[in-house]
């Protein structure tokens, strides 16, 4: 699924940042470059970010303010 349509970012990235160690909203944002344009994107990167870091058993996630 496309999250970010500006950068053609889509979930799996969001997922591999999140696994490469990114574990904020603006983290993700930054490393997979969603967020960077408009902006609508950051809920669902959000909503993204909180389903897989809740499958991590290791990791809490924490969500900082917007990415731009």
């Amino acid at each position: 699924m496309i999250v970010c349509h500006c950068a053609a970012v889509n979930d799996d990235a969001v997922r591999r940042a999140y696994d490469d160690g990114a574990r904020t909203v603006s983290q993700v944002c930054r490393s997979t470059g969603a967020g960077q344009d408009c902006g609508s994107c950051i809920f669902t990167v959000k909503r993204v970010v909180c389903q897989h870091g809740a499958l991590a058993p290791t990791s809490p996630v924490e969500v900082e303010g917007a990415a731009s």
